[in-house]
């Protein structure tokens, strides 16, 4: 069953059919920053040099680092894709870039990093996808301005005034392409981020003339027509990336429908947090990824490695909370968007139009029964997705005087307990 009414993003120059089909992935933020142990963007933070950075470079040795369970963890949890920091803002490298000294070859770990993920995720059946940071706080030629970790050292600014952003810019350049050339296709590319509005009075933010994005964006094409792009660099393509929120509807820019995806940590921090406690529960997670799914979404969480290079006890606990929902409700996500009705209060639809099947998640377990308005006469069947049991159905108002639902309403019989699984979902099998 089609809808006009339905948002409907116009094409964009990648392949989206697997990213919107898919829904659900898997952010990875992981550097040398992990032994810092408290954000990943401390070097800002803390204002901290080059000089006294060095020693997380120089102690950087993730003997534990297995991606084949990373990406083992990922599929549990029902994540189809991943996208791993390639290069954070601190210029740190986890491949062998011929480009810099600046890489994880050249610590304790002696070994490119990306070579193993990009395997490990590809044998789980999972779509790879890389984060680039068009920022480097450690390069030479990247020049000192309001986000860089000395911009109040005056006499550091003094000293790299002459930096020229184009030579950087060529740096930039030649790493996308080696990411994009060193381990087969990649599918994605998540680019990271420009500030062109910013200005700090003594210096302005950076954008898609500096990046030369226009030139970025046309050699990437060229390596991979089909892979999907984010809109970071100034440059819109393929998809928009909604940072720690989710829109109130399905997202548009200048009032067009657009392909949206919501990024989200775990406790608020991108890279690991030692001392960060505000966990979300997996309850609200999984919440969280329906109602993205709702609005036309995705929703890409995050994990942040250890700087031994294994998830958190507690972000692994989290996923596998999230992967037994996903295992008997992952059809309520995979294939689904924004449906053509309207839900019931705490409640939300997720619609697959390939099975002409709709999804009532059901966020607040009501006394006995549900109310759905606009689906009389349109339910041929309805279920517990959890474990298949059938839900009655039926006209209310012919039993009851109360409430008035007009001709369109239509009524479900739960159950008195609400079963045990973090969101319940009735699976109703709409007529053709």
């Amino acid at each position: 069953m089609s809808n006009p009414t339905l948002p409907q993003p116009e094409p964009t120059p990648g392949n989206t059919a697997w990213w919107t089909h898919d829904r659900f992935g898997l952010f990875i933020h992981w550097g040398i920053y992990a032994l810092a142990a408290r954000h990943e963007w401390v070097k800002k933070y803390e204002q901290i040099s080059d000089a006294d950075y060095q020693p997380y470079f120089d102690h950087f040795d993730p003997d534990l680092y297995d991606p084949a369970e990373w990406a083992r963890i990922a599929r549990e949890a029902g994540m189809r894709y991943v996208v791993l920091t390639s290069k954070h803002h601190d210029g740190f490298c986890l491949w062998d870039s011929q480009l810099t000294d600046y890489r994880a070859t050249n610590t304790p770990a002696g070994r490119d990093l990306l070579r193993p993920f990009v395997e490990a995720f590809r044998a789980e059946g999972l779509k790879v996808g890389f984060y680039y940071s068009l920022i480097d706080w450690h390069h030479p030629e990247f020049p000192v301005d309001g986000v860089h970790p000395q911009a109040n050292d005056l006499a550091f600014r003094e000293a790299t005034k002459d930096r020229d952003v184009r030579k950087y810019a060529e740096y930039l350049h030649g790493q996308v392409r080696e990411i994009l050339t060193m381990f087969g296709t990649i599918d994605l590319l998540w680019l990271d981020f420009s500030y062109s509005q910013q200005d700090y009075g003594w210096s302005k933010g950076k954008g898609k003339d500096d990046w030369q994005s226009e030139k970025l964006i046309e050699m990437v094409r060229e390596i991979n027509p089909d892979i999907i792009i984010n809109n970071r660099s100034e440059i819109e393509q393929d998809f928009h990336t909604p940072e720690q929120f989710i829109p109130p509807s399905w997202l548009h820019i200048d009032g067009k429908p657009v392909n949206w995806e919501s990024c989200q940590t775990l406790n608020g921090s991108w890279g690991y947090h030692r001392d960060n406690l505000d966990w979300k529960s997996p309850q609200l997670l999984v919440e969280m990824l329906i109602d993205c799914v709702s609005k036309g979404g995705n929703m890409l969480m995050n994990v942040g490695p250890t700087g031994r290079g294994e998830f958190d006890p507690r972000a692994q606990a989290t996923l596998a909370e999230i992967g037994g929902w996903m295992r008997q409700h992952g059809r309520a996500i995979y294939g689904c968007t924004q449906a053509p009705y309207t839900p019931p209060r705490d409640c939300r639809y997720t619609y697959n139009p390939e099975t002409n099947r709709l999804y009532l998640h059901v966020f607040a377990w009501p006394l006995k029964y549900l109310h759905l308005p606009g689906l009389r006469n349109r339910v041929r069947y309805a279920q517990l997705l959890n474990d298949g049991s059938g839900v009655k159905t039926f006209d209310f108002t012919q039993h009851h005087r109360y409430p008035s639902g007009g001709e369109d309403l239509l009524t479900l019989e739960l159950p008195i307990q609400k079963p045990d699984v973090h969101t319940p979902v009735v699976e109703l099998f709409l007529c053709e």
